[in-house]
Formats: C-alpha cells, structure tokens, sequence
C-alpha cells in the first residue's frame, strides 16, 4: 500500500514512502527503549516516521530516535539520495535538539532524598560527576548505592541499566555490596506491593529485582597502577559493544595512581585532560552516568592550610559537576559546589546499614547558597 506524500526533514523536501511497519517487540533494541516505546503507545514502527515527532512522543533524544527508526528496512531503502544539510554531515544541532537532549537525561537516584534534591533529581547521565572529600566520609558507599539504584527497574522509575565500577584502591567490600543490595531490593519490592499506581507484576518482578540479578551487573575492575587504570578507561568503548545496557561507570578513585610516581607533572596532567575527554565522550556518546571518586589534599593559602580536592586547578575543570563531602558536628554533608545548571547548595545524608539514607530528622534540610 503507498501512503500520500509526506513531509521529511524539513522545507520542500517530499517523498512517496512504502508503508513499512515492524513490531517493537521484533527491533534489536535494549529493553530500557523498548520499554519506553510501548509505554507511549508504540506496538510497531512505521519506517516513515519522522525522529523529531519519535523523540517528542517517547521522551528520548534525537539520537535514539534516529537509531530506532534506522532498524526499520523501509528508513534505509527509501531514503537513498536524501541530501541532508551541511551541518548534520559534521554532526550539527539545532537549540531545539540540545533543549530536547538536556530534558530527556536520566538520573539516578542516591537513596537519600535531600541530596537527590540538590542534584536535580540525582546523578546525571551524559555528565561526570566528581565525588571527593576525606577519608570515611561515605565516597565509595555513596559510588556502590549508586551502581545498585542504576539497575532499578523502569517500572518503578529507574533506569534499568547496568554498572561498571572500577576499583583502584581496592576499596569495593562485596559483603557491604550484597548488605546494600539487600536493603534495596526490600524497599522496591514493598513499594511494588504498597503502591496500587504501580501495575507490576511481582513474580516477574522478583526476577529482576534480587541480589543476585544486582550483583551480576555490576562489572567489576581492579586496578594496580596508572598503565592499568588508562588502559581500562581505553578499552571501555569495546566493553560497551557487548554491554550496551551499561549506564554508569564509577572510578574510585581517579586519584591513586596518578599521586604518585609522577616526576613528570606535565605528563600527569596530559594524561588526566586525555582520561576526562574519553569518559565524557562515553557518557555523551552511550547516554550513562561517570562519578569519579577523588581524595583531598591540603593546600597552603595566606590563611594557612586549606582542604581542597586533589589533582590540582587543572583537574577541577575536567568533571560536570563536583559534590564535597564533608563532617560538620558529627553530621555528614554534601555540598554541590560545582555544576552548569543548578545552583550551589548543602544537603544532610547519613550511611547506615542500609547503605546511603535520609539523615535523621533533627538535621538540617537542603540548604541553598
């Protein structure tokens, strides 16, 4: 059957097209899209659909549009010869398509709600996110909480992806991991079962929400010195070939290696500049999450000595955004004191048992600055 005319890409350019539909169902797509599109009413594709309209109805960016419709047979046949414009040959956008991109990111959550709030909802994805302060002030729980929160299922808000974590320190306790990713998956399954606007179906849902569903998508990397640590980071646009549901990638730390050994600081730099560049390009390029665990050290200013993150001025222009954390009267607190969109501020969070949670309730609420 031939369909009218339809409008394509803009101003004078029309087409006859061949009515194409394919299943979603039957679309080599991960699950989170697939999701995604059967949620907003999509049980097939039709190759002639335009990506903007795609983007706009499914709430996903333009690049995700343009890939699923890129599956449909009838979207590679009956385009050939399409002139496109100059600026998409070198990958242009328009204010439209960036506007669309930054309201379809994802976040993931922190299990505290305080330091969700001032980071707009979480961590986000297509940005690296710095996470430094002193020692035993929570960095590596708050990097595990959110390696298990990334794989909450899109049924119950999250994003149902997986996680890389990469290990420098040797850090990472598995037995405090499972402890975490008991605690969290109690508190999803008891909110599946309370929650009547949820339409889940548990027994399904417990496949998917265990510990050791959680645990086994947690992709684990230790590393012992700086060749290691560059020659993972290099390596990881292969891995995500064949891990393509992999939305959050956490170094801890950046900083190990690269404190030490270094004669050569201009090296240490470049190699650090190289390090930020690639993440960034995986997190904008594979739409996940980088968090960076760094340390402090102590600089000497006209006021004497002054906690402040390590790897020098240069380093603290590599990441989106830097949350501090720091001790203030026994209490934990986490100050955003770096980020392109949301304004600097201070929240209260607490690490228990259950892994990062609400501080208690004589703390003080998120505060602006």
């Amino acid at each position: 059957m031939l369909l009218p005319l339809v409008h394509l890409y803009g101003p004078g350019v029309w087409r006859q097209e061949e009515e194409v539909l394919m299943d979603v169902v039957a679309l080599p797509l991960p699950p989170s899209l697939r999701s995604k599109l059967q949620a907003a009413g999509y049980s097939t594709i039709d190759g002639s659909i335009s990506p903007v309209q795609l983007a706009r109805d499914v709430s996903i960016t333009h690049e995700e549009a343009l890939g699923i419709i890129k599956l449909v047979p009838s979207f590679n046949s009956t385009r050939i010869g399409f002139v496109s414009s100059g600026s998409a040959d070198f990958g242009g956008q328009s204010a439209w398509d960036l506007l669309r991109n930054e309201k379809a990111r994802r976040r993931i959550v922190t299990s505290c709600q305080e330091l969700d709030s001032i980071l707009g909802g979480g961590v986000c994805t297509k940005e690296m996110t710095e996470i430094c302060g002193v020692p035993g002030v929570g960095k590596t729980q708050l990097g595990i909480q959110l390696a298990i929160n990334v794989q909450i299922p899109i049924s119950l808000g999250g994003l149902g992806g997986h996680a890389v974590y990469i290990d420098t320190e040797g850090s990472f306790m598995v037995e405090r991991a499972v402890q975490m990713t008991e605690s969290r998956v109690n508190e999803l399954m008891k909110k599946a079962s309370v929650d009547s606007q949820l339409k889940v179906n548990l027994e399904n849902l417990k496949r998917e929400v265990n510990v050791d569903h959680f645990l086994s998508h947690i992709y684990y990397f230790r590393i012992h010195d700086a060749t290691e640590e560059v020659a993972v980071i290099n390596s990881m646009e292969k891995f995500m070939v064949d891990h393509s549901e992999v939305r959050l990638i956490v170094i801890d730390s950046v900083t190990f290696h690269f404190r030490q050994g270094f004669d050569d600081m201009a090296l240490r730099t470049r190699l650090l500049s190289t390090l930020s560049q690639k993440l960034m390009a995986l997190a904008q390029k594979h739409d996940l999450a980088v968090v960076v665990v760094n340390q402090v050290t102590n600089k000497v200013t006209s006021e004497g000595l002054e906690v402040v993150p390590a790897l020098g001025e240069s380093w603290s222009h590599a990441c989106t955004n830097r949350l501090i954390l720091y001790w203030n009267d026994g209490q934990r607190l986490a100050y955003l004191f770096k980020s392109p969109s949301l304004p600097n501020a201070t929240a209260a969070y607490d690490v228990s048992s259950r892994g990062i949670t609400d501080a208690a309730y004589s703390y003080k609420k998120a505060k602006y600055t």
